[in-house]
């Protein structure tokens, strides 16, 4: 029965470490499902916020360290409002620049958001170098908590999950209990009627894609807690958040994080029992039979037709 509890307790660790893999991937995927659910563009440069945030965090890191250490304990609380901020205000000036010329030509702003994802990449490379970096986060967050004698929780995965519940939660309260919300998901089912009653239609759409891409910024500070930062960390991850947006359902939240949930848990689980490319493969594999049967995804909204 020793190998049976041993099994179990790689099989705990595996999930855990899923659920990790399952917070960033939800919190790209809400800022992806706002922008591609709700407002209908192809955004590709959706991973290269996640970047934006991760370098906001690695900087503010590194002033604390340097110039205020005994700031240290506190720095990350103020490196996930800042790193939200300013891949916000990149994403409202992608909008403003770029994004708002393209509405209703998805192919173009495909192209375009990849060319733009090129282009940050390179920025990346030029500000801090190719060599990936890594934030140095604070003491609380380091180590685990010991659940038994062969179980240990981390810390920094503990906090990400109470994170991504928090943004979550901030995310279904703007999209379905405020005014702006509302107007969202107006402009969404009939632009042309919501202009009449008086929303401003360029305005929500800024907005909203400023949102979606302060939330990946927020994702990328979160990253630094698993990994480390470098100019292409954010575009590893742009292909299996669109999976999770298309299998989920465009313009279904609930849809979004079961579909974020599955498919973390099943590549994290099957990496255990094969290379990480088959794994790849396997959860690819299985999100293309479902989509088979299933085109629309497995939640979409209801819409009056």
């Amino acid at each position: 029965m020793e190998w049976l509890s041993e099994f179990g307790a790689i099989a705990a660790m595996q999930g855990f470490n899923g659920l990790s893999v399952f917070c960033v991937l939800l919190l790209m995927a809400l800022g992806l499902a706002i922008i591609f659910g709700q407002m209908g563009v192809i955004n590709m440069a959706h991973g290269e916020f996640l970047t934006i945030g991760a370098y906001t965090t690695y900087l503010l890191s590194s002033l604390t360290l340097d110039y205020f250490p005994a700031l240290q304990p506190y720095y990350f609380f103020f490196a996930i409002a800042l790193s939200f901020v300013v891949a916000g205000a990149v994403g409202w000036l992608v909008e403003w620049a770029m994004i708002s010329r393209l509405y209703n030509r998805p192919l173009d702003t495909l192209l375009a958001t990849w060319g733009l994802s090129l282009f940050m990449q390179q920025g990346f490379r030029s500000i801090f170098g190719a060599r990936e970096v890594s934030a140095t986060p604070p003491e609380w967050l380091m180590g685990s908590f010991s659940l038994s004698d062969a179980i240990d929780i981390p810390r920094n995965g503990v906090f990400t999950m109470a994170l991504t519940v928090l943004m979550t939660g901030a995310v279904f309260v703007l999209l379905y209990r405020s005014r702006w919300g509302l107007q969202v998901r107006a402009t969404v089912q009939n632009r042309m009627m919501s202009r009449a009653v008086g929303i401003n239609t360029r305005k929500v759409d800024r907005m909203t894609f400023a949102l979606g891409c302060g939330i990946a910024g927020v994702a990328g500070a979160a990253f630094t807690t698993i990994g480390s930062t470098g100019p292409t960390a954010g575009s590893l991850y742009i292909v299996d958040t669109f999976l999770v947006v298309v299998f989920g359902g465009a313009q279904s939240l609930f849809g979004t994080i079961a579909s974020a949930f599955a498919i973390a848990q099943t590549q994290s689980v099957s990496e255990f029992f094969m290379s990480g490319s088959m794994a790849k493969v396997l959860t690819l594999s299985a999100v293309i039979l479902i989509l088979m049967l299933r085109p629309q995804g497995l939640f979409t909204s209801k819409v009056r037709k």
